[in-house]
């Protein structure tokens, strides 16, 4: 399994900038977020400069005290209604903006083709669709609206410090490039190791879910204790790198804090003297206290949702991977319609093909092979000969190298692979059950059937019994990979999936009946038989029951075609097929 590259380690909050152009999607929520933003940060500002009046006015016997105790409860009433309106709009724009991203990079994924999933592990995937969005939506819905809200205070603040007492302020300002620096320095360093930390968590996802799905083979083999071990060296190895981040963010807030509130000591004493000396009231130094530990509560605030932002910047870049990623296999811009009535005629010229993730090994070499329309061929050969990667070309799921691949007359190139893949219906070894009903999974090979062909359909693949004896028939739902089917009920289902397309005049079929007692076998040979009538046919064989009813044999060996004929005239050549039949009457007699 290829192991994924490390992700771009971005040095500033630019990741964020996707979340950014899925948000400009909802404007008037943005504008009304943002002006509640605006009120509350203003209701706020206004309280310090309330206790002001309420100090040089009210405690001196300048009129009526109660106005001024009248005016900042209406300051705190307008404050919480304003909060109230932001935390809605923001909280509800964050789900939104992360739920359009899990659809624009699922939508991505289906794109992309087979080789994709090879290079990229299907859990560290997942893994970013579920809990790198999660950091996303916490960061939309809080971290955003908690650094923008006090940004603003701190604008705020730091005009109003001046228009109090200009010179204190001034003292003020010359100690931010001491607070600003460390903060530049070290979110760099929390930047980078988040990217490492939502790397590792993901690492844990992945195995995760791959021994669960393993279960009854960890068990099997008494490999708990083991797997126990694997998991603990992962999670620590989470741990040991959140502790990283976690130090450098606790520096970094106890660095901002100390100096910020140093700074505001130092300023305050300073006033202090001036109130003695009569150059500023009482209320004056009060709202300059009170608004310098808002200033002071905003930068520090802003330090805490920086190592955030950062964090959420590095899912960000993690899933616009995902969204950029390309599909190797695509539709040309004027793709070729195939001829009409489809006919299943399949062609192999001069094909070369080698998988992305093995180039050194050659999977098809110099490989040339025609399908005739309604023949049944039949594919042998050892493991590793190239047989399934036919299916894998005929599909179009890869492009070969050299040569070309045709269906009834076209290039696949040339073609759109929706169309190319309506044309063929599938049969896998190892067959597909989703976590959903039983029609849902009959249905998948036409989703528009109704009732009468599904149940046709399974009438024809010997599944209609077991399907009516389920406790809500079609609706039952099936389990994780069909946990709820025997393996010839699940070879069945997916027969029956395959007959649903009546359109699809070229069969693949990969043989699998080898492992089921004789009874099942039975069951799926003669629903086979009833799917490959008036088609196209390709078998993978691994019975000598198949492999004697096909029209030709092809024996494939190290990606070429070494022998082919019927059965009976390969068994005379003496050749690989010979050998391979020998070993199968042998194992069948022991």
């Amino acid at each position: 399994m290829a192991a994924r590259p490390e992700p771009p380690k971005a040095k500033s909050l630019s990741g964020l900038k996707m979340v950014w152009r899925y948000a400009l999607h909802y404007p008037w929520r943005l504008a009304a977020a943002g002006t509640a933003l605006l009120v509350a940060a203003g209701a706020t500002s206004g309280v310090p400069y309330a206790f002001k009046l309420i100090i040089d006015r009210g405690f001196s016997g300048q009129g009526d005290i109660a106005r001024w105790f009248e005016y900042l409860l209406l300051l705190v009433i307008v404050m919480a209604l304003a909060t109230a309106v932001r935390f809605y709009f923001v909280s509800w724009i964050g789900e939104r903006v992360v739920a359009d991203i899990r659809l624009a990079v699922h939508r991505n994924l289906l794109r992309l083709a087979p080789g994709f999933f090879e290079e990229n592990r299907p859990a560290e995937i997942t893994s970013r669709i579920t809990v790198d969005t999660t950091i996303i939506e916490q960061t939309v819905g809080t971290t955003i609206s908690v650094a923008l809200r006090n940004l603003v205070m701190g604008t705020a603040c730091a005009v109003i410090l001046f228009l109090l007492a200009p010179k204190l302020a001034g003292l003020l300002l010359l100690g931010i490039p001491l607070i600003v620096l460390p903060l530049v320095f070290l979110g760099r360093r929390i930047r980078s190791i988040s990217v490492k930390s939502q790397d590792r968590i993901a690492d844990v996802g992945t195995m995760t879910s791959e021994v669960l799905g393993a279960m009854k083979i960890v068990q099997a083999f008494n490999q708990q204790s083991r797997e126990a071990q694997r998991f603990t060296a992962a999670t620590e190895t989470v741990f040991a790198v959140a502790k990283r981040r976690i130090l450098l963010r606790a520096i970094m807030s106890a660095i901002v804090i100390a100096l910020m509130f140093s700074s505001i000591t130092l300023i305050i004493w300073q006033g202090a003297v001036d109130v003695s000396a009569g150059r500023m009231t009482g209320g004056t130094i009060a709202a300059f206290v009170l608004y310098g530990g808002l200033l002071a509560g905003a930068f520090g605030a802003l330090s805490e949702v920086y190592g955030d932002l950062l964090r959420a910047a590095g899912a960000s870049e993690r899933l616009n991977e995902l969204l950029r990623a390309e599909t190797t296999i695509k539709a040309p811009a004027n793709p070729i319609a195939l001829p009409l009535p489809a006919r299943g005629d399949l062609r192999f010229e001069g094909v070369e093909f080698r998988y992305p993730t093995r180039p050194e090994v050659s999977a098809l070499h110099d490989f040339t092979l025609a399908v005739k329309p309604n023949e049944k061929l039949a594919v042998v050969g050892p493991s590793g000969a190239g047989k399934t990667t036919l299916f894998q070309l005929a599909q179009r799921f890869y492009d070969p190298q050299a040569g070309r691949v045709l269906l009834d007359g076209v290039a696949l190139t040339d073609a759109d692979p929706a169309d190319i893949r309506q044309r063929i219906a599938m049969v896998p070894q190892e067959v597909v059950i989703f976590a959903a009903s039983a029609r849902d999974n009959l249905r998948y090979g036409n989703w528009d059937a109704s009732e009468d062909d599904i149940w046709a359909a399974a009438r024809d693949a010997n599944a209609e019994t077991f399907l009516r004896e389920l406790p809500d028939g079609l609706d039952t739902f099936m389990g994780e990979g069909g946990a709820r089917l025997s393996g010839g009920q699940r070879q069945r289902i997916a027969i029956a999936r395959a007959l649903l397309r009546r359109d699809a005049p070229l069969l693949l079929l990969d043989e699998a009946t080898s492992a089921l007692d004789a009874h099942s076998e039975r069951l799926v040979q003669d629903a086979l038989d009833r799917l490959m009538d008036q088609r196209t046919t390709i078998v993978i064989a691994h019975r000598l029951a198949t492999v004697r009813a096909a029209d030709r044999i092809i024996v494939m060996d190290h990606g070429r075609i070494v022998e082919q004929g019927t059965h009976t005239e390969l068994s005379a050549a003496g050749g690989l097929y010979a050998s391979l039949a020998r070993l199968q009457f042998e194992g069948q007699a022991a």
